[in-house]
């Protein structure tokens, strides 16, 4: 005879359904096959799984759904504003278990995404021109050259409040955090196509028409020679105020294609510790000169895409 943890599975049911009927040990021991005592430990056995142990929570659903709201129509606020609203409304708890029950909602603490300013005006630029676009395949895109500029500061650290967001809301316009093009600034110009980037230019004064039409006298055209050559292709920029003045080009509507191209360089530099203004400059020309074809051509391929994303949003800044 076996002990309990040897009985099989067919002796475990058998001794579990004639004990529901009814019958003694001896008769199971006798039907199952095996000893009085290992039916005695498997009937008596304890349910799987530890008891729960430790105190009882200090705080209810109806507390915690108090917290969840407080957190979502205050993102920006620290844990202490949090604890301190939540404490306000009743709710009696530390604020360490303040920030547990955060924790315990999926909430993380993250930098925010920048939401760019754009009036109703511009919303309907950018929705008329991508239904405009809205048939181009990947293939005409990758005709196109975006341009745009880019802030760049030494200090990497200095990244503003953070937000309290759960998974898959980077982009909800209560996690967002506005921004102004452009603050003042020595601003990083670029542009890129599907063929790979072209060369940086590194603005001293404030980008008026003047000086963006110096961009693309020499450093626009140099970039289309080095990334098409004698073939055709398209000049693609964005909503800024100098970009729209009567003496630039023609404004088409941007779907910051390149801003996320400008994001891959700041994450490559985001360790980075330049010590002056020379400095910065060589890890940024380092850094852009590390971008690859690969990567601009997976970007290029991404425009029909987000071509359907701002139309369903109807020209409003979307996630892509």
């Amino acid at each position: 005879m076996g002990k309990t943890a040897d009985l099989t599975v067919v002796q475990k049911t058998t001794i579990d359904t004639l004990h529901k009927e009814g019958k003694t040990q001896k008769v199971i021991a006798k039907e199952a096959g095996c000893s009085q005592s290992s039916v005695s430990k498997h009937i008596n056995r304890e349910p799987k799984g530890r008891k729960r142990c430790g105190r009882k929570k200090c705080t209810s659903n109806r507390d915690n759904h108090t917290l969840e709201r407080i957190v979502k129509q205050n993102p920006f606020k620290n844990v202490g504003e949090i604890h301190k609203e939540w404490t306000a409304a009743g709710v009696s708890a530390s604020r360490t278990t303040t920030h547990r029950r955060m924790q315990d909602m999926s909430f993380s603490c993250r930098i925010p995404c920048v939401r760019p300013l754009l009036n109703n005006r511009q919303h309907q630029k950018r929705l008329a021109w991508a239904k405009n676009k809205k048939n181009w395949t990947a293939a005409e895109w990758s005709k196109v050259i975006f341009s745009d500029e880019s802030k760049f500061c030494i200090s990497f650290g200095n990244q503003g409040p953070r937000v309290w967001r759960k998974r898959g809301e980077a982009q909800n316009p209560r996690c967002l955090r506005s921004s102004v093009k452009f603050p003042q600034s020595v601003m990083v110009w670029g542009a890129m196509s599907s063929a790979g980037v072209g060369p940086l230019c590194f603005l001293r004064s404030k980008v008026n028409a003047a000086v963006y039409q110096g961009v693309l006298e020499h450093f626009m055209l140099p970039a289309a020679d080095q990334l098409y050559g004698d073939a055709d292709f398209i000049f693609q920029q964005d909503l800024a105020p100098a970009h729209s003045a009567k003496t630039g080009l023609r404004t088409m509507v941007s779907l910051f294609l390149i801003e996320n191209l400008w994001g891959i360089v700041k994450r490559k530099m985001r360790y980075a510790r330049p010590n002056n203004a020379e400095e910065l400059k060589a890890t940024i020309r380092a850094t852009w000169a590390l971008i690859t074809p690969e990567q601009c051509h997976r970007l290029i391929d991404s425009m029909p895409r987000r071509i359907a994303a701002v139309i369903q949003a109807k020209g409003a800044p979307t996630k892509y």
